[in-house]
């Protein structure tokens, strides 16, 4: 679902004064983080990438870059874009073990091929400073 979609739905909610449901499942929104968690924990059993992702930026952001490099590597070999970025991102930024300039190109590149725009302008900005200007300009 784009969000958009997600945005009409809350809107909808909001107008007719209903309860907030998942646009995804339309069950009630969590109440605790304890229901939310246990949700991704079940979304993530059943192999849904956008639930690895936001695990994975949890875990992220709690600095449990094992975890999240796990979860992102999981959800970008299911074809997740965002996953792809943020390992590109993560193996930019030397947060697994080393730095890996081949993987954080790997990455970025099958994120830009999935839509992914900032990847996309990355890539451009990377071709640009190896002096491949035309092929810089195609990203832009």
């Amino acid at each position: 679902i784009c969000k958009g979609c997600v945005h009409a739905n809350y809107l909808r909610e909001e107008e007719e004064g209903i309860e907030s449901t998942c646009p995804f499942c339309r069950r009630p929104v969590p109440k605790t983080a304890a229901e939310s968690k246990l949700n991704r924990t079940k979304r993530i059993e059943k192999n849904d990438p956008a639930a690895m992702r936001e695990e994975g930026a949890r875990c992220c952001a709690e600095k449990d870059y094992a975890g999240a490099l796990e979860l992102w590597t999981k959800a970008s070999e299911l074809g997740d874009a965002d996953a792809h970025y943020q390992l590109s991102v993560m193996h930019c930024f030397d947060r697994s073990t080393v730095r890996d300039v081949k993987k954080e190109l790997y990455h970025m590149e099958e994120a830009a091929i999935r839509g992914h725009q900032i990847a996309r302008h990355n890539l451009g900005c990377h071709e640009g400073r190896n002096g491949r200007i035309e092929r810089a300009m195609k990203h832009f």
